[in-house]
């Protein structure tokens, strides 16, 4: 096999797992929900644990079926490649990820899975890193799904603090108190942030077409069968705890049904082959989000059965046209011709895949579009809307199945930038396997609607209850009607395509709203916005860098003590200052002479030693309160601190003696604001209850377990022993790079050789 050893891997790996996963099938077409679970960060109530339902399992059969085929096909379009190794390990990574995102039944495990495709797709887009087109689409990809990534964190926090769990299983059967609960509008909103990032729906469809600029296979797998569906994933596993509302209704279909209809205009103004599916890829994800915001039982039926649809379809085309790409050296439209008496199983592959694309019977293609309409037709609201765009979209859909699939191969052979010829077996293989299921599954449906629609229709819908009956033709109804009116606005669509192709494309550049030039400013911007910040707070002079440090501070405590009136104990001043002797009293004058003489000091040595009688003070008040031991560290560190910065201070010019460029007095009153929100925080918590938790586990434990009768001295070596270590280390490197600044600083300079040098 091409590609040595990691071709091997990159093939048996995903194939082992598809057959693993089909043994699944008859548990889960019963309606069983097999639910595993391993601990992983219990503190955080963070576990492993896999959820195998019908929606789950359809995503991981895709993913490791359209897998294997994508893996096999890329030993030969990228075997001879010398990073092809470094491929396999980026495509594996993404393969984990999404089935550790579709099997993930703890959401905070599921985000961290989320992440590893938006990392991992990020490098495979990159993949020629040498290309500055690869790295200008890697980078928004993963700038706009990784933002939308973040939004998807916040909401899953607050999921998981309403709902008590992060487990799924656990959630999805809370969905009224869910949709009651105030933080449920906040909750929708950054869950769709996330949904709608991942699966390019409008305004952040952009950088799907763009993330074509990969290799053929990777746009075959992470842009029309996995990654992009994310998302998809994502709405239909929250839709019975988030769905069923107003806002879920509405947002979901107002915007997926924009999407459809928008991509499908675009796709129709494309001369690369490529990019007409990314666009039509853009069709199918609005149509999904479409009928999973409809959310009857049959739109869910129809979404769950398109989505099976279009993986098929979608994937065969993509890894079509790399085969036309690397037999013909162009995927431009306006070249390709008669290609089917050169590349008669290419042709086959394409023919069949477009025809399931174009919903003509007797292909699975036909079927999902028939319960699209019927879906459509059954709604209470919004009826029209969605039934429209979803007529719209399908007919640019039989027409694009035409331009992909249709005029390459037809006609005259035509000249092309390279001989045409068949493509290897190996890279046929999987457009072909692809294809022909699209027929079988049209002939039989009962095979897809037992192993797949039926059991992830049900875990969408959220109850075992929905009857699914797929079948390919029983009467003339409504839905079909559409359909045959379809084909027929299609076919006259495709007859005058290429002049409403120069319509569109006259009228889109007179458009002076672009997405992915407006990105490009977006970034400028940011840019700037970095830059003038930078200026601001990294000047390099340490004064401000301490002092923005502890304004913010101040500001975000001060602040958020305000606003949340938190200022709301009462403090018995009488009966606490009752208790203070003469020796309290002096230690606290003490102390603010010192922090007083530090802040108005010209001095830098007075202000350090200053300081250090502050340090001292502090000292004292641990000893009055029983903890000689720590006032002993204290001490020790006031005393080090004080010696080794009065050293460095030698080597420093004196403040300004005049005082015209004198900011201290400021430096004072950012010191009392700082110190008066930690008073108030502090006395705020003193009076509250105390968890006493973990005191009372290390007094019950220091001596038993740790055979230590000091308890902080226990603490600090036994229970925090490594970070106890880390703090060593810090210590340790600050005090080595201290001495190594010092030390460079006597040195004997260089005479200057010539008056030029000494200039």
């Amino acid at each position: 096999m091409a590609g040595g050893p990691a071709g091997w891997i990159s093939v048996l790996i995903p194939a082992a797992l598809f057959a693993y996963f089909l043994g699944f099938v008859p548990a889960v077409s019963d309606g069983d929900v097999i639910l595993l679970a391993t601990e992983w960060v219990p503190s955080l109530d963070i576990r492993l644990s896999v959820m195998i339902d019908g929606l789950s399992l359809t995503f991981a059969l895709l993913i490791t079926g359209i897998g294997t085929l994508v893996t096999l096909y890329s030993t030969k379009y990228l075997g001879s490649h010398p990073e092809y190794p470094r491929f396999v390990l980026y495509l594996m990574a993404f393969m984990v990820g999404m089935l550790g995102l579709t099997l993930s039944d703890n959401l905070l495990a599921l985000f961290v899975f989320w992440e590893v495709t938006t990392i991992s797709s990020y490098l495979l887009i990159g993949f020629n890193s040498d290309s500055a087109k690869s790295r200008r689409s890697a980078l928004q990809a993963l700038l706009v799904t990784g933002t939308g990534g973040l939004a998807l964190l916040a909401g899953m926090i607050l999921l998981g603090n309403v709902a008590g769990s992060f487990e799924l299983s656990v959630i999805l059967q809370q969905g009224d108190m869910i949709r009651a609960h105030p933080l449920y509008v906040p909750i929708v909103i950054l869950f769709l942030a996330g949904a709608f990032t991942k699966s390019a729906q409008f305004p952040f469809h952009f950088w799907l077409p763009n993330a074509m600029a990969a290799p053929t296979p990777v746009s075959a797998y992470l842009h029309s069968a996995t990654m992009v569906k994310a998302g998809i994933y994502l709405m239909a596993r929250m839709n019975p705890g988030l769905g069923g509302t107003d806002l879920w209704f509405w947002t979901l279909v107002i915007a997926g049904g924009f999407t459809t209809v928008f991509a499908s205009v675009l796709a129709l103004r494309q001369t690369d082959i490529k990019q007409v599916l990314a666009y039509t890829t853009l069709m199918a994800l609005g149509a999904l989000t479409l009928f999973i915001g409809a959310g009857t039982s049959d739109a869910i039926k129809a979404a769950m059965l398109f989505l099976v649809v279009h993986s098929l379809y979608k994937a065969a085309l993509f890894l079509m046209i790399g085969v036309v790409d690397h037999a013909t050296g162009t995927r431009e439209v306006g070249v390709l011709r008669g290609l089917a008496r050169k590349m008669p199983l290419t042709f086959v592959a394409a023919a069949l895949a477009a025809i399931s694309m174009a919903g003509i019977p007797p292909f699975i293609g036909f079927i999902g579009k028939e319960f699209l309409y019927k879906a459509g037709l059954g709604l209470e609201q919004g009826s029209l809307w969605v039934t429209g765009t979803i007529f719209a979209a399908s007919a640019l859909m039989f027409v694009a199945a035409g331009i992909v699939a249709l005029r390459p191969f037809l006609g005259k052979l035509a000249d092309t930038p390279k001989p045409a010829h068949e493509g290897p077996m190996v890279m046929v293989i999987g457009p072909l396997i692809l294809a022909v299921l699209g027929l079988f599954f049209g002939l039989f449906p009962d095979t897809i609607e037992a192993w797949l629609v039926a059991p992830g229709t049900w875990a969408v819908y959220g109850s075992p209850d929905v009857s699914v009956d797929l079948y390919l033709f029983r009467e003339v109804n409504a839905a079909f009607i559409l359909s045959m009116v379809t084909f027929a606005t299609g076919v006259v669509i495709y007859v005058f395509h290429r002049s409403l192709r120069d319509a569109l494309g006259r009228l889109f550049a007179a458009n002076p709203i672009k997405f992915d030039p407006g990105w490009d400013r977006v970034l400028d911007g940011l840019k700037a916005l970095a830059g003038w910040q930078t200026r601001i707070l990294q000047s390099g002079v340490l004064q401000r860098y301490l002092f923005v440090v502890f304004a913010t501070l101040a500001i975000g405590i001060g602040g958020t003590i305000w606003t949340k009136d938190a200022l709301n104990f009462r403090l018995d001043l009488a009966a606490e200052l009752d208790g203070l002797l003469f020796k309290h009293w002096a230690v606290l004058v003490f102390i603010i002479a010192g922090a007083l003489l530090t802040a108005y000091t010209r001095s830098r040595m007075t202000a350090i030693a200053a300081l250090g009688v502050v340090g001292i003070g502090v000292a004292l008040i641990f000893i009055m309160f029983s903890a000689p031991d720590v006032a002993i560290t204290q001490l020790l560190v006031e005393t080090l601190v004080v010696v080794l910065v009065a050293v460095a201070m030698l080597k420093l010019p004196h403040l300004d003696p005049v005082g015209t460029k004198d900011r201290r007095p400021w430096h004072a009153v950012l010191a009392v604001a700082v110190g008066v929100c930690v008073t108030a925080v502090l006395v705020a918590v003193l009076q509250g209850d105390i968890d006493r938790r973990l005191t009372d586990y290390f007094e019950v434990t220091s001596w038993p377990e740790a055979y230590g009768r000091n308890i902080v001295n226990v603490i600090l070596v036994d229970f925090r022993a490594l970070d106890t270590f880390g703090e060593i280390a810090v210590v340790v490197i600050a005090a080595l790079s201290a001495y190594a600044l010092l030390r460079g600083t006597h040195y004997k300079g260089r005479k200057p050789d010539t008056a030029e040098d000494e200039t």
